[in-house]
């Protein structure tokens, strides 16, 4: 990441992923993410933050929470939203990435939030333009928005994410989401666990330093939280699980399983859920337990916070951000 000389709390130029952003960033952009919730479930949600602001959304893959989120949180801070639509693109006329953020950047936008499906894409368009990048995804490597709205989640209803013992569940092998959150929650101080088969761990998965578990029981012994991954069949070339049947038997989680954790813990999944595969569909549904619709309020004031950080630079180092710091007044 590069840095830029600001006394902000986010003082880096980009946002490409959670590896290498220090403790005090993070907390940073959480509280600022708290600010944003406020004012979304207020009676009057728009700001003029980003007036005169362009952001494009990018997407190279289909992603239906996270692009409108974006274009939510972007609308809303009072910014002009573009969503290009990858498909219709001179990309499907040969066109490269190189080439596509040249275009882009002679147009003069103020931020670029991309999604790609190959590592590493996002990092290297982010050298060939003079705004703002955010990472949306990118192939199996980050998600760093992802694991930011599902901090926010877990702090809001924790408290804290020091010491709290998290199991990530499922597709380790080609999840971005289960990396940045390994990322960031280690970075908080949380105990990490990943339960998976053999077949769905990447093989230098504890070097992570998570502890690793075959049995989801007892993964999941004494969890305050447990968030679930969902099979992603499309990055997958070869026979991973023997069946979806078989799989949901042994790694999906229902509430026999669950009871191996504190009564009182929680149930995330970034979604988009396959029912019945990675959790049963009375469990993902019960309010109770499950954040998982809170997770997506959440992932609105994420990403305006992360607007609102990676724009801060455009609107003077000195001015604190106008609503937000309101808010949380």
């Amino acid at each position: 990441m590069t840095d830029t000389a600001s006394d902000f709390g986010y003082a880096h130029r980009h946002l490409l992923g959670i590896e290498g952003v220090k403790a005090e960033e993070i907390s940073f952009l959480l509280d600022l993410s708290d600010g944003y919730v406020e004012l979304n479930r207020g009676e009057s949600k728009k700001s003029s933050l980003l007036r005169g602001r362009t952001i494009i959304n990018l997407f190279f893959e289909n992603s239906t929470r996270t692009r409108t989120s974006f274009e939510l949180a972007g609308k809303r801070l009072g910014g002009d939203v573009i969503n290009m639509s990858v498909a219709a693109s001179s990309i499907k006329k040969g066109e490269t990435l190189i080439d596509t953020a040249m275009t882009l950047n002679a147009m003069h936008p103020d931020v670029l939030v991309v999604r790609h499906p190959e590592s590493g894409a996002v990092e290297l368009l982010s050298e060939k333009v003079n705004c703002a990048v955010i990472n949306a995804g990118d192939g199996s490597h980050e998600h760093p928005t992802q694991a930011l709205l599902d901090a926010v989640t877990i702090r809001r209803r924790r408290g804290r994410l020091a010491g709290l013992r998290v199991a990530i569940c499922g597709d380790i092998t080609h999840s971005r989401v289960a990396r940045s959150n390994i990322h960031l929650l280690k970075t908080m101080g949380a105990e990490l666990r990943v339960i998976a088969p053999p077949t769905l761990l990447p093989a230098a998965i504890s070097e992570m330093g998570v502890e690793v578990f075959f049995d989801m029981r007892r993964g999941l012994e004494d969890c305050d939280i447990v968030m679930m991954l969902r099979l992603q069949t499309e990055r997958m070339q070869g026979s991973f699980v023997p069946s979806t049947r078989e799989y949901f038997h042994f790694f999906g989680l229902d509430r026999d399983k669950l009871q191996a954790a504190k009564p009182d813990a929680l149930v995330m999944h970034p979604g988009p859920m396959n029912r019945g595969v990675e959790i049963d569909s009375d469990l993902a549904d019960d309010l109770h337990r499950s954040v998982i619709r809170e997770q997506v309020e959440m992932g609105v004031a994420v990403r305006m916070a992360c607007l609102d950080a990676l724009t801060h630079g455009l609107r003077g180092n000195n001015r604190p951000p106008l609503e937000t710091a309101a808010v949380r007044d």
